[in-house]
């Protein structure tokens, strides 16, 4: 994928009024001083993939398995469907009302015009997510460490519920970048809303067995060179490792790989000088049960060990890697 120009920026709270962006009385607690915590290592709260034909790409994702919520309308001109888990999510997202893609603005990150901007590209995934009980408070870190200075970005929109009704929900988010790594980005997110709204399990049973986002797979010329920004980011210390690095445990990590270690894992996936995410690791029930899911619906797919492997063809621009969930 070519580098894909960033910093783009955007005032967001200036366009309150007019966007239903979060509002004082959305959710208890809003408007109130943050709560000053120390940093937990983060976990992964989902992933972004970024696609032109949002029906089209629920279609393919449906065929590969995964239930997918209804489809909910952000007030800044994207659009969603999620593949839910216990715990994280696949956020599928299209730009879906260019007229209301914000101008960019120094100190405000764009969350629509970053993802406009990225699928002028490829489609593909395009931001990183962990997770945050306090954004506001990470936007402050985020400044201090020197990763992200952005002002937070809070919002609310509506999400439709299992049995056709509507529930607002809402946000508070913080983004991190690297200059070093152009065309995509990073944010915490903190969910300002009663866990239930948000949380269903007739959207978390699939057909795949998916359970779990444990792993997102990056890739660059010299890993290394990226320690700092995401140790930063993640809060916790880098493995090092001959062409390739991992932060975070083994259900919530990211793995960063040179040329030669991409090929070996991912196999006929292209690579690329500039860093960007090619795959993400998925859990699964039962193994043997996904590949007979996957089978029946015509997917394509490889194994090697204990992973099954779908390639970027199939979801839009990630590789998907499936692996059994270990006992716990």
């Amino acid at each position: 994928m070519t580098p894909i120009a960033c910093g783009l920026a955007i005032d967001f709270l200036a366009l309150n009024g007019r966007n239903n962006a979060l509002r004082r009385g959305d959710v208890a607690g809003y408007g109130r001083r943050a709560i000053r915590r120390p940093p937990m290592p983060r976990r992964l709260d989902h992933f972004v993939v970024c696609v032109h034909d949002l029906e089209r790409a629920a279609l393919d994702w449906r065929r590969l398995g995964f239930s997918l919520t209804p489809t909910g309308m952000h007030p800044f001109g994207t659009s969603n469907r999620l593949a839910q888990f216990a715990d994280n999510f696949v956020e599928l997202l299209a730009v879906t009302d260019e007229a209301a893609v914000p101008a960019a603005t120094p100190g405000h990150f764009s969350f629509a015009a970053h993802n406009r901007d990225f699928l002028k590209e490829a489609e593909g995934m395009s931001m990183l997510v962990l997770h945050s009980t306090d954004a506001h408070a990470d936007a402050a870190r985020f400044r201090a460490n020197g990763i992200g200075a952005y002002a937070p970005f809070d919002f609310g929109r509506d999400a439709v519920l299992p049995d056709g009704g509507t529930a607002r929900v809402a946000f508070s988010l913080a983004f991190a970048t690297d200059p070093a790594m152009p065309g995509i980005a990073f944010f915490t997110c903190q969910q300002r809303h009663p866990p239930e709204l948000f949380w269903k399990p007739e959207y978390q049973r699939h057909a795949n067995g998916a359970a779990r986002v444990i792993e997102i797979v990056m890739s660059a010329e010299e890993p290394a060179a990226h320690r700092d920004f995401l140790e930063r980011l993640m809060e916790g210390p880098a493995e090092l490792a001959p062409g390739g690095l991992t932060v975070g445990d083994s259900d919530n990590r990211v793995t960063l790989l040179g040329p030669s270690e991409l090929a070996r894992r991912l196999p006929g996936l292209a690579s690329s000088p500039s860093p960007r995410f090619c795959a993400a690791r998925l859990a699964v029930a039962d193994l043997d049960a996904t590949r007979r899911a996957l089978e029946s619906n015509g997917v394509g797919f490889a194994t090697t060990g204990g992973v099954l492997l779908i390639p970027p063809v199939a979801t839009h621009g990630l590789a998907l890697e499936l692996v059994e969930q270990e006992a716990s």
